[in-house]
């Protein structure tokens, strides 16, 4: 099945560290390339980070500096390790990317979202 599935959200203090995995399940897709977004209560969604197949990674001047995307393609698995978290870094996190499966291409696939709340 074509599909994302996010983990590792949660609650953290000002200053703290968050990791969010995106993987996909099935054994047979491959991750090409991915971009990570972040949506905020009543704000547009935002492009945090994005890791394309040679490993090469950009990131938003906000989040730069204190996130980092890794690729485990053994795995099929993308992190986002965020560090130095800031109350302004709440938000619900989605992970969207291309992938291919027994030959077709698959665009736009959204895992299903991660809320972080950082709060004292």
């Amino acid at each position: 099945q074509v599909q994302l599935v996010e983990s590792g959200g949660g609650l953290v203090q000002p200053g703290g560290s968050l990791t969010l995995t995106c993987v996909a399940p099935e054994s047979s897709l491959r991750i090409n390339a991915m971009d990570w977004y972040r949506q905020a209560p009543g704000e547009e969604r935002e492009l945090v980070a994005s890791v394309i197949s040679s490993g090469s990674t950009k990131y938003a001047d906000s989040v730069k500096g204190r996130f980092t995307l890794s690729r485990d393609n053994a795995k099929n698995t993308v992190h986002l390790q965020m560090d130095s978290l800031k109350p302004e870094d709440t938000a619900v996190y989605y992970c969207n990317a291309t992938l291919l499966w027994e030959g077709r291409w698959f665009f736009e696939v959204w895992g299903q979202g991660a809320q972080v709340t950082v709060s004292a």
